[in-house]
């Protein structure tokens, strides 16, 4: 589609100061303005339509009939506060809201860790880092020999030993992770950390396992009597130093090559899951089968309410023909053993342990957009914008009706919108929403939307960005940098071989991030959907109803675009207090600090007790 021009950087700053005025005005104004009065001010720069904002003191439901999604942002609103409201700004109680989640002592170098976020200015939530926990809890059910041993054997490390990191590896994103560990080195003690070079996790030891090993670890979860308590590290012994870590103690590790990886994945969910028991697809040269989105455990009325389980796919068992990760990735190596394997992400039931990941340290241009990113909101054209390549795994010409961001692109082919008898229809079958018929939905979507491919990634080489069994579907768009694409207020971030690189950049611009997702990531218990972002299921078939509401569709349909605005700029302003390198350091630090005591031979009794002395 063909957007308007904006208008002049002069004219723009003209238009905020007469919007401020009037804002102020508004405010300001006589006494017997009613609390919910306002001004209808008209903003026709914002896209292919003049659209309206109304200005007003007060409640913005008011004016507007009562949506699903606004009680999903006043719960949003209500679970942020009750997050800060958790906010500890001394050491002892930060060692009390430790022992109070972690049931254990804090690890020895937690007085230098508290005074490290301190110095960093970073918020100390104590369930900001509940992702370690999550991650490193089995571990106390593995004997700490066998723990080392396992970093040992495998192939990529970064060492630590009296205060310093080295690598004998050259990998960029090795190399990446070893400029963030060497900015802490001096604060950690002895370790050996193994990581993980591939887009794709490795990890997936069985539920059943994972059951086992939780219920061991729990019974080594307690408070010990502070005289007893080790406050030191050990010295970490060197490989087959000692006879315990002699690596005969350590079963053998299976790596497993089956490209079809929902065969593989699928025993991390519980016996009884959807993804357990539903029969396992093999064909997918056809249009995928979508369940609705009123039928998901993760949904209220069409709209993603518990973002949490949104992104775990055991009970999703449909998405298995619906995400490359499940139908063939680039590459597979995956083992039933639980090892201490460091990654950038990982799916709900994969037990790689997660850093933040290379290019979010690395703040590449590419990923960030760092120049478009402060783009003020009225300048902005109000549409959304998606440009990508059609990652996501091998697609090939029998399995890419089954990848995600095919299915995304194909839902904003207008052929496909004014048609939906077509053969390439990936709209979920629920006709709960209210949408416009198909020939004015393929309008307003041509209108609001601006999604394309820019290289098919074909299979056969030599043919890009063209592809012979994709390309009659398709059309390519030259590509856009990041910062252009912060000219929309609407970012749809949808997966590629694993998370999307995006993701940081979105939250840190000015746009709004419409989130579809099944990775984990290091940050994510410190953001709120529907408060910092907008969640979106991964089948999309929430996708226009969320358009509609924030973008509005004629005067049946009003606009909330100061609702978009809002969460937008809370997004910003919370991504520049906890989402910084400051706190990417203050959460490896941590990360590192259990990881050494969970490795170490006398853990159960090593912590730091200071406060209690």
């Amino acid at each position: 589609m063909a957007f308007p021009r904006r208008p002049s950087a002069a004219l723009r700053y003209l238009l905020v100061a007469i919007l401020l005025a009037v804002t102020f005005y508004a405010l300001l104004g006589p006494t017997n303005l009613a609390p919910n009065d306002g001004l209808v001010i008209a903003r026709p720069w914002g896209g292919y339509e003049a659209e309206q904002v109304f200005v007003h003191r007060g409640d913005y439901h008011q004016h507007q009939p009562k949506h699903p999604i606004d009680d999903l942002i006043k719960t949003a609103e209500q679970e942020f506060a009750d997050k800060l409201a958790k906010e500890t700004y001394t050491l002892s109680d930060a060692a009390a809201a430790y022992r109070r989640r972690r049931g254990r002592h804090p690890p020895p170098g937690f007085e230098e860790w508290h005074a490290f976020a301190q110095e960093k200015n970073a918020v100390v939530v104590e369930e900001f880092w509940d992702q370690i926990y999550h991650d490193l809890e089995p571990f106390w059910a593995i004997k700490p020999a066998v723990i080392r041993a396992g970093a040992n054997k495998l192939d990529m490390h970064i060492e630590i030993r009296d205060g310093e990191a080295t690598t004998g590896s050259d990998w960029f994103w090795t190399q990446i992770w070893l400029d963030m560990i060497k900015t802490i080195e001096h604060m950690l003690p002895d370790m050996v950390l193994a990581l993980n070079a591939m887009d794709e996790p490795r990890l997936v030891v069985p539920w059943e396992d994972i059951d086992r090993y939780m219920k061991e670890a729990s019974k080594k979860r307690k408070i010990v009597d502070v005289a007893d308590v080790v406050t030191r590290f050990p010295r970490l012994p060197k490989p087959g130093e000692t006879p315990s870590d002699d690596e005969a103690e350590m079963p053998e590790t299976v790596w497993e090559r089956d490209k079809h990886y929902w065969k593989i994945v699928r025993r991390g969910c519980p016996p009884t899951s959807d993804a357990r028991v539903a029969p396992i697809i093999t064909n997918f040269n056809r249009t995928p089968d979508i369940t609705g989105p009123f039928a998901l455990d993760h949904m209220r009325n069409g709209y993603v309410s518990n973002y949490t389980l949104s992104t775990t796919f055991c009970h999703q068992a449909d998405l298995q023909a619906l995400e490359g990760i499940f139908v063939e990735p680039l590459s597979v190596s995956a083992t039933k053993s639980l090892l201490p394997l460091f990654g950038g992400s990982k799916l709900a039931v994969n037990n790689d342990i997660l850093l933040p990941a290379p290019m979010y340290w690395s703040e590449e241009e590419r990923f960030t957009g760092a120049e478009g990113a402060a783009t003020p909101w009225f300048a902005k054209y109000t549409a959304a914008i998606w440009r990508g390549v059609a990652t996501g795994g091998l697609n090939r010409p029998d399995n890419w009706r089954s990848f995600q961001r095919h299915r995304f692109v194909a839902m904003h082919n207008t052929t496909q919108l004014a048609s939906p008898e077509t053969k390439l229809n990936f709209i979920p079958p629920d006709k709960r929403y209210d949408l416009p018929p198909p020939d004015d939905l393929a309008r307003w979507t041509s209108e609001t939307t601006s999604v394309a491919f820019t290289n098919m990634m074909c299979a056969f080489k030599d043919t890009e960005p063209w592809c012979n069994y994709t390309s009659p579907y398709f059309e390519t768009a030259p590509g856009m940098p990041m910062a252009e694409q912060f000219a929309f207020k609407f970012l749809p971030d949808i997966d590629g071989n694993s998370f999307s690189g995006r993701y940081l950049g979105f939250l840190r611009s000015t746009s709004l991030p419409i989130k579809a997702t099944l990775w984990r990531e290091w940050h994510d218990s410190r953001l709120v959907a529907w408060k910092h972002f907008v969640p979106m299921d991964s089948r999309f078939g929430d996708w226009f109803g969320l358009l509609e509401y924030f973008v509005g569709n004629g005067d049946t349909k009003p606009a909330r675009d100061h609702v978009a605005e809002r969460i937008a700029t809370a997004g910003k302003q919370w991504a520049a207090r906890v989402l910084r390198k400051e706190d990417m350091q203050v959460y490896v630090l941590r990360l590192l600090l259990e990881y050494a005591r969970v490795a170490s031979d006398d853990r159960e009794v090593l912590g730091w007790v200071g406060d209690l002395k």
